[in-house]
Parts: C-alpha cells; sequence; structure tokens
C-alpha cells in the first residue's frame, strides 16, 4: 500500500491515518509532497482523485481519500486489530468523537494551525477557539473517565489517532488545559508512531510562511 502525504510539520489530516498505519504495524509506502508550491496541486492530482492529501492506494490500486475514510477502510481491511473498540457502543461513542473532530472545531483550526516546528505559546487564543479547545477538555475527561485511558477508549484506536494532530497543536500553542487533559496530551506525544512523526516533521526543511509567522 501506499500513503499519499503532505509536510509532517504542517499537515494535520495526513499524520490521522498514518499513525494508525505506523501504530498498528502495518507495512506501507509513504509519499511525500510539500504543499503550497506551485506544483502541489498537480503532483496531488497526479495520486488523488480529490486533489488533496491524505489518499491511500490499496494493494488492488484502489485509492481511499480523506482521513477517516482511510482509516475506516483500514479497520476493515486489518481486523485482526482494534482499531475501534471492540463493543458496538463503545465503538459508536469511538466514531461519533472522531467524527466530531472530523467534520467540527473550525475556530481550532483556523486559529491554532499544525506547525510542530513552532512554539506560538498563548496566541491564537480568539473565543471560538477557546469554546473549542474547552470542547475538546471536556471530551477528553469525560472518555477517559468513563474507559479508564490510558487512551480514549482505553487502547489506543481511531479515535486517538483523529485526535493527535490537536495534541501537536496545543504543544505549539500552549492553551490552559486541565490536568487530566494535559496528562492525555502528553501521552500521546510519547506514543512511539507520535515520536516518529514528531522526529521526522523537525528534520523536514521545506517551510511555508504564512503557517510560521503568527501575527
Amino acid at each position: 500500500m501506499k500513503l499519499v502525504i503532505g509536510d509532517k510539520n504542517y499537515s494535520s489530516w495526513s499524520m490521522r491515518p498514518w499513525l494508525v498505519l505506523k501504530h498498528f504495524g502495518i507495512p506501507f509506502e509513504e509519499r511525500v509532497i510539500e504543499l503550497q508550491e506551485a506544483d502541489s496541486t498537480a503532483s496531488i492530482l497526479a495520486l488523488s482523485p480529490s486533489g488533496k492529501v491524505p489518499c491511500l492506494i490499496t494493494d488492488d490500486r484502489v485509492h481511499v481519500w480523506d482521513s477517516l475514510a482511510i482509516c475506516e477502510t483500514l479497520a476493515e481491511q486489518f481486523t485482526q486489530h482494534a482499531m475501534w473498540p471492540r463493543d458496538a457502543g463503545v465503538r459508536a461513542q469511538a466514531r461519533s468523537v472522531s467524527a466530531e473532530m472530523h467534520s467540527g472545531f473550525v475556530g481550532l483550526r483556523s486559529s491554532m494551525w499544525m506547525n510542530i516546528r513552532a512554539s506560538f505559546p498563548g496566541r491564537g487564543a480568539t473565543p471560538e477557539a477557546l469554546a473549542d479547545i474547552a470542547r475538546v477538555d471536556a471530551l477528553w475527561c469525560d472518555c477517559l473517565a468513563k474507559h479508564g485511558g490510558p487512551f480514549l477508549f482505553g487502547d489506543f484506536s481511531i479515535a486517538d489517532a483523529m485526535y493527535a494532530p490537536v495534541v501537536m497543536r496545543f504543544n505549539t500553542w500552549q492553551p490552559a488545559l486541565s490536568a487530566v487533559a494535559s496528562a492525555y496530551a502528553r501521552r500521546v506525544t510519547e506514543l512511539p508512531a507520535v515520536s516518529a512523526w514528531i522526529d521526522d516533521a523537525l528534520r523536514e526543511t521545506h517551510r511555508v510562511a504564512h503557517y510560521d509567522a503568527c501575527a
């Protein structure tokens, strides 16, 4: 399989399925396309029908785009791994939590973008971003209390992969979090797959000026 992704420093959507593949030890080839360059769109369109990353190209040449669709495809294909919780009721909750991340939190996304190499403590704290952060914090705390941790639904799952880029944002922008949410963010950061992604991001040399600057 091949996974087409953007810069690891910036591409939050790419991070999600990459983590699932890496954490569960599924072999794959990665193709990184630098974003925001003159030829980026053409390079991506040559591999991804949507013109966006990520895109998974399976062994039988099926193209799957969109991070959540890729994760669902992997969960179906590799049933030996509990990518979603095995219990149907808990799995429904995990899917709801993941879908909320997938479609929401616009204030957080627009004011606190992912830039792993950067440090913008206390910046980007718009009312919309702070409201989203409060919801994420409450959601994490509720999941951890109900399922006992160390991750949102016990063991690491797609739900944690969906929120890993949020953890990266929190590491960069350093908003105030509850003690429970802060501890969860540290556990996610320390996961071997997440650490590998961060290490790769720190080694990248490509830069996107408007993501590296913060007013």
